[in-house]
């Protein structure tokens, strides 16, 4: 469910499909480098929806609701090129069509993009256990967040210049623990990442309410994230740019799990 080493699941597309993302990938990643669109707290946080799209074409993959023609564009890890390429295109087109409404642009797009591939995914049949059980992870994750991010900004004051993509990285590995902790605990989901599940199946751990043992993964992943952030602040003072695309980067691992989990609870469990 959450992203990591080498997680189970993970296939390579036919050669061509391959050949097709690298060069979609390649070319997008040379035009961006050629323009260089200004990148700002603003522009990174658009891309928030872009990151559920791919997990939520991934869900669609794991379901088997793809047409057999585009199943290889939405396998782990070709998914990831996939919807990078289309995000990084519409970047590119919104920053040349409208340069001051280039975060709308895009976060506009990947909402327009994210809405039908959901609605694919619950038309394949909707599990009300588990559509309750994202709820209450997503529900109790809000707090959860809030508290870290709130402790993270008393502990290290200097976290603040990390702004929107900072809060949106702690939130997503937040959201990823909580909702990990909850598939395994009440909904039987089995964890694909070697080391997550590690942390998930250790002996002797003293279980709490809703998360059960898992409450020690949730705990890692919020320390991990802080920990990032907080290194990330200084880069993002010195370098805006870089600091925040690879900060946004970070959050993506984060929330783009999660909104998996989410997602797959709500039509498989």
């Amino acid at each position: 469910m959450v992203g990591g080493l080498l997680p189970a699941g993970t296939t390579l597309p036919p050669a061509p499909y391959v050949l097709v993302v690298l060069l979609a990938a390649g070319g997008v990643v040379a035009a961006l480098r050629r323009r260089r669109p200004r990148v700002t707290a603003r522009r990174v946080l658009a891309l928030a929806p872009w990151m559920a799209l791919g997990s939520a074409a991934h869900v669609l993959y794991v379901v088997d609701a793809l047409p057999a023609r585009l199943a290889p564009l939405a396998g782990s890890p070709t998914v990831y090129l996939t919807v990078g390429s289309l995000a990084g295109a519409a970047w590119l087109a919104a920053d040349a069509a409208r340069p001051d409404r280039v975060a709308a642009t895009v976060a506009g797009v990947g909402v327009v993009l994210l809405v039908p591939v959901v609605a694919v995914a619950f038309g394949t049949g909707l599990s009300p256990v588990g559509a309750r059980w994202s709820l209450i992870a997503l529900a109790l994750t809000v707090p959860v967040a809030g508290a870290a991010w709130a402790g993270l900004l008393r502990l290290r004051p200097e976290t603040a210049v990390t702004g929107s993509v900072g809060a949106l990285a702690v939130f997503g590995h937040a959201l990823d623990g909580v909702s990990t902790a909850v598939g395994t605990t009440q909904l039987g989901f089995g964890e694909r990442t070697p080391v997550s599940r590690i942390l998930l199946e250790l002996g002797g751990i003293p279980p709490v309410p809703v998360l059960g043992e898992g409450w020690v993964f949730l705990l890692v992943k919020l320390a991990v994230a802080t920990a990032v952030t907080w290194l990330f602040a200084a880069y993002v003072r010195e370098t805006p740019a870089e600091g925040y695309l690879l900060l946004g980067f970070v959050a993506a691992m984060g929330l783009g799990p999660a909104a998996h989990n989410l997602l797959l609870f709500s039509v498989a469990a």
